[in-house]
């Protein structure tokens, strides 16, 4: 899509281009901070060695408009989908080649936005999957995807970088089956290769739709196992199955999603961030402009709901009291680890069939609908 900024081009004058319309944006929408994958400020050379240097000379740039502009970067990321040697994965390519140039991509990635400030470094497997078991080894991909990571720790903590590192999840598309498939697979892939203390989780909500959960679902998870770092603020549409990258416009989305956040402290490095799009009809310049500042409005006005919710303490009261039977006698030693299948049969013949419990699904709803 065209823009009077934008000539479409890959040449660095392009780029640069780019990047003033965006840090204009920035200041115009008060937006502190800011963030990029590699291949999208830079573009692609013939070799490594070219692409560093233009990437270089991208990032002098951005230094430069940062300290005109005081804006700061939230994260960086690198692009290892795009190309065609990507094709078959990066991490997780079957040729030890492309498994290099990938590691040689993060380095530079990891370099540069700590160079600029980063506070994150996030890890998007588009590719990181497969098409067919008929021609993959999936325990030998997902083994060296955990060997790129352990390279990734051990070369943040070589150059004496403080960014959280980040894994995105994302069910399918490109790849059919992608091993980053949602938050729970994620966290026990983390788990799983001795990598949970090095990383946390950037959502996408786009993405957890695509997985067949609810908008909010992979948010709400990471954050109770502690592994929440930071949120792409998409949504799709329902009647689409692919990633549409829409500006949320779901006030209860955005109350649930702030619920969460409010109620895990807040974020430490990470933040809301926009990695979205306009349609592709929107084709005025100001629709940049009113999709930002919708999304923008549509998490504060879900902050402030949230607030009201915690603030209240109904819903929260409700579902405590739900679960008010593990609070003593038998189901706090569960909770406590201290029962056994021998002391639950005990205590099931002592009770007698239980009484059915209403879910009350339709008052929490209707409770919800008064904050929003």
């Amino acid at each position: 899509m065209s823009r009077a900024f934008d000539d479409e081009s890959s040449s660095m004058e392009n780029c640069k281009r780019r990047i003033d319309a965006m840090f204009e944006m920035l200041v115009k929408l008060d937006v502190p901070y800011y963030t990029f994958h590699d291949r999208d400020v830079s573009p692609e050379g013939e070799t490594l060695e070219e692409s560093n240097k233009m990437l270089d000379e991208i990032v002098d740039y951005l230094e430069m408009k940062q300290k005109e502009t005081g804006k700061k970067l939230l994260w960086a990321t690198q692009n290892l989908f795009t190309h065609a040697r990507y094709m078959n994965g990066g991490a997780t390519n079957p040729d030890a080649k492309v498994f290099a140039f990938a590691c040689a991509q993060a380095k530079k990635v990891l370099e540069i936005n700590h160079r600029l400030g980063g506070q994150n470094v996030v890890f998007w497997g588009g590719r990181e999957g497969y098409q067919s078991v008929l021609n993959t080894d999936v325990k030998r991909e997902m083994d060296h995807m955990a060997a790129f990571f352990h390279m990734v720790v051990e070369y943040k903590a070589k150059i004496g970088s403080n960014a959280q590192l980040l894994i995105e999840p994302k069910p399918r598309e490109p790849t059919k089956h992608q091993y980053d498939y949602d938050a729970q697979t994620v966290i026990g892939f983390l788990y799983t290769y001795g990598l949970q203390d090095h990383f946390k989780l950037n959502i996408e909500p786009n993405h957890t739709t695509l997985a067949g959960h609810d908008y909010e679902h992979d948010i709400l998870v990471s954050s109770k196992f502690g592994m929440l770092g930071s949120v792409d603020c998409n949504s799709g549409d329902p009647l689409l199955g692919w990633d549409t990258d829409m500006f949320c416009t779901d006030i209860k989305k955005t109350t649930l999603v702030m619920k969460i956040i409010i109620e895990q402290g807040g974020f430490a490095t990470g933040g809301l961030n926009f990695d979205c799009k306009v349609r592709r009809e929107s084709t005025e310049d100001r629709d940049l402009f009113i999709g930002h500042i919708g999304g923008i409005d549509n998490f504060a006005r879900g902050l402030r709901n949230a607030a009201k919710i915690i603030s209240d303490g109904l819903m929260d009261g409700m579902v405590k009291q739900r679960y008010s039977t593990f609070d003593d006698g038998f189901g706090k030693t569960v909770e406590d680890g201290k029962a056994t299948l021998e002391s639950a049969a005990e205590y099931a013949a002592s009770v007698g069939e239980p009484e059915q419990t209403s879910g009350r699904q339709e008052e929490y709803e209707m409770i919800l609908n008064r904050y929003v």
